[in-house]
């Protein structure tokens, strides 16, 4: 008598650059939202005073969400096995905060709406640095080149629309939209440049739970130094205002959800690339501007000729991205990424044959796994800052559409539950 046991149909999981692709855009839609809390320098704090109490949401994150999904352990073997790469995340950490701040400057002086697109052609650098640098591109075919070429003329063009845009809505203040646009751009070529770390420890076989831990330290200790340097020394408003507690919740979570979609990114940037992984996570762009539109209502007075320029200007960008995205790297360009791994372990005496299995293997689990007592101390603790911050939390004194606070919101959970559970399937997420 034939069996009638039933056995599950097997799980069907996306490709290397399909799972890169999934993770990129996860990233955009987080990415996007960790930008609003910034709009609390309306609120009368500085950019400095914003930026720092992010990066510190930032710290608690970066600490936290490694520790719960592969414990301290496996996160410190790791960071040993890869100790030269160490000082290049902090270096990344540091970039990274610099140009946070600088975003923050933009946000004040041109809006969330017009900031985002500017300092997203971020993956023009990115783009440069890794056909210098890692061999990508090298050996592509023609279509894969002409998607690369024009995506990113596109972008270009994009960021040319929008910044004419932001001076014909801000002309009663011309020097100050001048000054947002320059703060966009300079926070464009540092996270451009942020990224050759990122490739660096993803060819060399490190885990992005690991990177990311260590890369919070040169963020944290870069805006402390900018705050102490800028903002009035250890008499800043950041450390002794009582008006400054009310809002550290919500910019603790802008860093919190900031963390969550740069890991995303992370992973793209591991599975894709650096020239693929940023224009597709710059989709964050769109999201921004959702964010900045329908909830903060950033362009309900523009004029029709405002409104032609940034929606063409964001259709474009988006346009662009997606053209250097969908260029999936042939064999002969894999042979040129494979010949940097190779520059990589000749200059730092790694073992090649122990780099292709990082790469290749689904789980690092040669490593000690399994949680500590204190991975526990660092999770409650985390949990502990964000109750008491919520409990001396203030709703800002912003003009906000709840209703699509909510939808919006809604969008994030599911975008990354989903993102999660495919990544943890097919790589538990190493």
């Amino acid at each position: 008598m034939p069996s009638t046991a039933r056995t599950n149909p097997p799980v069907i999981l996306p490709s290397i650059h399909g799972l890169g692709v999934l993770c990129a855009l996860t990233a955009g839609v987080w990415l996007g939202a960790a930008e609003a809390p910034t709009k609390l320098v309306n609120s009368g704090l500085s950019p400095y005073a914003i930026s720092l109490c992010m990066v510190a949401g930032v710290f608690t994150a970066r600490w936290t969400v490694p520790t719960m999904l592969k414990g301290t352990r496996n996160v410190f073997a790791d960071l040993s096995e890869h100790r030269h790469l160490i000082p290049i995340a902090i270096l990344a950490g540091m970039l990274w905060a610099v140009a946070n701040t600088l975003t923050v400057f933009a946000i004040r002086d041109v809006g969330l709406a017009i900031a985002f697109p500017l300092w997203n052609t971020n993956s023009l650098v990115g783009i440069l640095w890794g056909r210098l640098l890692f061999g990508e591109l090298k050996g592509a075919s023609r279509q894969n080149i002409a998607k690369v070429v024009l995506g990113a003329l596109a972008i270009v063009a994009a960021a040319i629309m929008l910044g004419f845009s932001t001076i014909s809505a801000n002309s009663s203040h011309p020097q100050r939209a001048i000054g947002g646009i320059l703060a966009a751009i300079g926070a464009s070529l540092l996270w451009g440049t942020m990224y050759v770390p990122y490739r660096k420890a993803y060819i060399s076989g490190m885990n992005p739970l690991s990177f990311v831990t260590v890369f919070t330290i040169g963020e944290l200790g870069t805006m402390f130094a900018l705050v102490l340097a800028f903002d009035g020394g250890s008499h800043a408003a950041v450390f002794h205002s009582s008006e400054v507690r009310p809002l550290l919740f919500w910019l603790f979570l802008g860093g919190f959800v900031w963390v969550i979609g740069d890991l995303f990114q992370q992973y793209a940037t591991k599975y894709l690339g650096i020239g693929r992984g940023i224009p597709l996570s710059n989709t964050n762009q769109m999201w921004g501007l959702a964010w900045g539109a329908l909830v903060f209502g950033e362009l309900s007075h523009a004029s029709s000729s405002h409104w032609m320029l940034v929606v063409a200007g964001s259709i474009v960008m988006i346009l662009g991205a997606l053209a250097v995205s969908t260029a999936v790297a042939t064999e002969k360009e894999k042979a040129s990424m494979r010949q940097a791994v190779v520059r990589e372990c000749a200059r730092y005496e790694l073992d090649y044959d122990r780099i292709s299995e990082l790469h290749a293997s689904s789980s690092d689990s040669d490593r000690p796994g399994g949680r500590a007592w204190w991975d526990f101390i660092i999770i409650g603790a985390a949990i502990a800052v964000f109750i008491w911050l919520g409990v001396n939390a203030q709703v800002p004194t912003l003009s906000m559409n709840y209703t699509w606070i909510a939808i919006l919101s809604v969008v994030l959970v599911i975008s990354a539950s989903i993102s999660s559970w495919v990544l943890w399937k097919a790589t538990r997420f190493d």
